[in-house]
C-alpha cells in the first residue's frame, strides 16, 4: 500500500507557486506603497535630480513596491540581502539624532523641508516591511548571488553618471565628502569587494537561517 504523494512521505506538504495564492498579501499595503512612490518620485526628482534615485535606499523601495504586487520572494529576498542590514543602521541612526553613523543626520537638517525630510520616513518602513513579506513568501537561496551583480551594476552606474559631491551610494567616500586618500577607481574596487563580504554575505545567512524557502509555509 503506498502513501499518496502530498510533498513527500512524511506528509509534509510543499506548497507550489499556485498553491501558495492562498498566502496572498493584503491590497491595501500594495495600493499605500505604490501611492507613495508616485508622490515621492516627482518631489525627489525637484528636489535631488533623477541621480538620486541610485541610492541603494529608493531602489529597494521601487523593489519593494513591484515585490507587493508581484508576491515575489526573489525580489524581496534580494531587497532584504542588500538593504535591510543597511536599514537597520539607518534607523539605529535616525533614533539617536543622526549623531553616531551619520546616515540620517539630514533628518534633523532645519535648512532641509520638514515635508522633504518626512519623505525620508519610508527608511523605517523597508526593514519591517521586508521581514513580514519573508515570513509571508519565504527567503529565495538565490538572493545573495543575484544581489551581489546588481550591486556592483548599481556602483558602477553610479560612479560614471552622478557627480563626486553628491557621493551616492558613497562611491568617492564614506559619509558626505568624497575621499582624497587614494585613487578613485581603487576605492570604488574595494568598496565592490567589501558590501558583498561585510553586508551583503552576513546578512543572506541570517536570513537563511530564520525564513524557510519559498513554497513552506512561513506564517
Amino acid at each position: 500500500m503506498t502513501q499518496r504523494h502530498s510533498g513527500g512521505l512524511t506528509g509534509r506538504r510543499y506548497l507550489g507557486p499556485s498553491a501558495r495564492r492562498g498566502t496572498r498579501l493584503p491590497l491595501w499595503p500594495k495600493i499605500a506603497v505604490t501611492a507613495f512612490v508616485v508622490v515621492l518620485v516627482p518631489v525627489y526628482w525637484r528636489a535631488y535630480g533623477p541621480g538620486n534615485f541610485l541610492w541603494f535606499s529608493d531602489l529597494a523601495l521601487f523593489a519593494l513596491a513591484v515585490a507587493l504586487w508581484r508576491e515575489s520572494a526573489l525580489i524581496v529576498s534580494v531587497t532584504a540581502v542588500g538593504v535591510l542590514a543597511l536599514e537597520i543602521a539607518w534607523t539605529f541612526d535616525f533614533l539617536t539624532g543622526g549623531r553616531i553613523l551619520h546616515l540620517a543626520a539630514y533628518m534633523y537638517d532645519d535648512s532641509l523641508p520638514l515635508g522633504l525630510r518626512a519623505l525620508s520616513g519610508f527608511h523605517l518602513v523597508i526593514p519591517p516591511a521586508l521581514i513580514l513579506m519573508l515570513a509571508r513568501l519565504g527567503y529565495d537561496r538565490r538572493a545573495l548571488g543575484i544581489q551581489i551583480i546588481v550591486a556592483w551594476a548599481v556602483l558602477l552606474a553610479t560612479w560614471l553618471l552622478t557627480a563626486p559631491e553628491k557621493n551616492i551610494n558613497w562611491v568617492y567616500g564614506w559619509g558626505t565628502e568624497p575621499q582624497h586618500v587614494m585613487s578613485p577607481v581603487l576605492y570604488l574596487a574595494l568598496v565592490m569587494a567589501a558590501l558583498p563580504v561585510v553586508v551583503f554575505l552576513p546578512t543572506h545567512l541570517v536570513l537563511k537561517r530564520i525564513f524557510p524557502p519559498p513554497g513552506h509555509r512561513a506564517i
